[in-house]
């Protein structure tokens, strides 16, 4: 258990409250009365000196507040949702690892015949069985939990499905016999990514993999889909999901990573997502090996984007949204050995996008978060958070609320042999220092600092702040004698603090290099107001107004992130530093309260 709080309700924002002990995606189930249970998979000594997988049960008897660990029957399916109709528990399940090999990362169900691929399991007893077993559909992957319908007596599953190496398709299950039989309904791919700037080589395909269906207050479904395009994209369903509609972008940027929407108890939608864009693709050509998939696009060299992961609600159905903010970033981003730091039998992928979330009470959200032992965590928090409107750093918490990481040059994927699947190692760039006027405070210090061993050079920082399409934001920084300045962009989703092309999807940018007034060594205190409606934004530093140019991408969730980046074109030691920021939502028609569950 982590930080637990005293109640449900002095929960408000994210708290992480425990560690799910397999990789968040389907195992989370809720009962009523406040339980909640996440299923996994630990190993278990043997006296020969081998390891034996079992299965096991984390329970949290107070809403996700406290858990405790225990064993379960080797042919126990994991978790289940119960049947509103009937009381059953029940669910879809597939073969799991039929190597035998252990493996830590997903749970493991014990099916009767692991070559008849997905099997039903039902119960009319409750989550703890006896339960029945029914072979079904073969050769589809099942990521979620079976979901019944709140408009018609109907369940849905989504699935996925590999058609051949280089195709899979999506689709549902859908049942109207409380899960006795169910009918497979194909639905359209979104397109393939083509290769374009910036872009040097091809992304990892994905043509629409991982969906996710939530239901909407009228009865209309919405699908999310991972694409490999900067978006997710999205289709909707008017009939129960008989027919989708052609994938279309979504308002949600994301590249190869799992989307999660949530119906609340009250009709509202949580959509919990990685709201970040990757570095560029270099040439693939040019790396060790010129392996031919993943210069083809049919693998990924490297994940740069799993990072941070987001949350955002929504009061009418998808029409408008707030939030957009950061719930987790991952605790091991700056690790020198991020690659392969790691147990041989866990996930190599140590990222914070899968995800799984419940209600576990009205407006409170238990989350499962995370890829390996080492990333992945349980999370309460309220959506009322998701209103705020105001946020500020004085950097008293260290960088906790910062990404600063930069990359180095490293053997890339899981497919050479090479522990550490789809990853470069890591090492901090900006970095706190001692404040030069207190000895209570620190203050952040962005520079450059030459090292071959990196990817790029130049230091940067990213901070997250709630979505507004009007809003203040006030700076205060001290540029060191001789430093080459300072970039300032404010953008609608996370980019890389080293990435090298923000200026040109940031939606507002000014480039801060040393001017005559701007006096070295000392405070300055500069704010940013912009409006979006408006395309405008206008720099405040002293009695200078300068106004930036009309913003030419993104926007449409409104501004969330504060992107700091070095100028230097060389050896910046000197560098820029940061002292506090403070963020304030300054449009009228949005109301700062805390928005707690109960007035929602």
């Amino acid at each position: 258990m982590l930080n637990a709080p005293l109640s449900l309700e002095a929960v408000w924002a994210p708290i992480n409250v425990g560690v799910p002990p397999t990789n968040a995606c389907r195992d989370m189930m809720a009962l009523p009365g406040g339980e909640i249970r996440h299923y996994g998979t630990e190993v278990e000594p043997l006296a020969d000196g081998s390891l034996r997988p079992r299965n096991v049960v984390l329970r949290s008897l107070d809403y996700g507040l406290s858990w405790k660990l225990s064993a379960i029957p080797e042919d126990h399916p994991g978790a289940t949702v119960q049947s509103p109709w009937s009381g059953d528990f029940l669910t879809v399940t597939g073969r799991g690892d039929a190597s035998g090999r252990v493996n830590l990362s997903h749970f493991q169900p014990a099916v009767p015949d692991p070559e008849k691929g997905l099997w039903l399991f039902r119960s009319q007893r409750g989550p703890d069985g006896p339960f029945s077993a029914e072979a079904m559909e073969d050769d589809l992957q099942i990521q979620r939990q079976p979901l019944p319908l709140r408009t018609r007596k109907r369940w849905l599953l989504p699935f996925q499905q590999r058609i051949s190496e280089l195709r899979v398709v999506w689709g549902v299950l859908l049942s109207d016999d409380d899960g006795r039989s169910w009918r497979k309904i194909e639905a359209a791919s979104p397109p393939e990514a083509e290769l374009t700037w910036p872009h040097a080589g091809y992304r990892w395909r994905q043509p629409g993999i991982e969906p996710v269906v939530a239901e909407l207050p009228d009865g209309r479904l919405t699908a999310l889909l991972r694409t490999s395009r900067d978006q997710h994209y999205e289709s909707f369903s008017d009939d129960g999901g008989e027919s989708w509609s052609l994938p279309a972008p979504s308002r949600f940027y994301g590249v190869a990573t799992m989307p999660n929407l949530l119906t609340l108890g009250d009709g509202r939608l949580l959509a919990i997502w990685n709201n970040t864009a990757p570095l560029p693709e270099v040439d693939h050509r040019t790396q060790l090996g010129g392996d031919q998939p993943l210069i083809d696009g049919w693998w990924e060299d490297v994940f740069t984007n799993r990072d941070a992961l987001h949350a955002a609600i929504s009061d009418d159905g998808g029409r408008h949204w707030r939030g957009f903010r950061e719930l987790a970033l991952n605790e091991h981003r700056n690790d020198n050995d991020f690659r392969t730091d790691v147990l041989s039998c866990d996930c190599l992928d140590k990222s914070i996008h899968q995800n799984q979330a419940l209600e576990a009470a009205p407006g409170k959200i238990i989350l499962a978060y995370g890829q390996s032992y080492r990333c992945r965590r349980l999370m309460l928090f309220d959506v009322g958070w998701l209103y705020e409107t105001e946020r500020r750093d004085e950097l008293t918490g260290g960088l906790a609320a910062w990404s600063v990481q930069q990359y180095v040059k490293s053997i890339a994927g899981g497919f050479r042999g090479i522990a550490g699947h789809c990853a470069y190692n890591r090492r901090p760039g900006a970095q706190l220092m001692p404040h030069p006027d207190r000895l209570d405070r620190e203050v952040l210090l962005i520079g450059r600092h030459p090292d071959s061993r990196l990817v790029w050079e130049k230091e940067g920082a990213v901070w997250n702040f709630p979505a507004a399409r009007q809003g203040e934001l006030l700076l205060r920084l001290r540029p060191v004698r001789g430093t080459a300045g300072l970039r300032i962009s404010l953008a609608d989703r996370w980019f890389n603090p080293t990435d090298p092309v923000i200026d040109r999807f940031a939606c507002f940018t000014l480039p801060l290099a040393p001017i005559p007034d701007w006096e070295a060594d000392v405070w300055h205190d500069l704010r940013i107001d912009w409006n979006l409606d408006e395309k405008r934004a206008t720099v405040f530093a002293g009695t200078r107004a300068i106004p930036l140019p009309p913003a030419a991408v993104g926007g449409d969730n409104g501004l969330s992130y504060l992107h700091l980046q070095s100028l230097a074109e060389s050896a910046d030691p000197f560098g820029v530093m940061i002292e506090s920021v403070r963020f304030r939502n300054t449009d009228p028609s949005v109301a700062s309260s805390r928005h707690s569950s109960a007035e929602c």
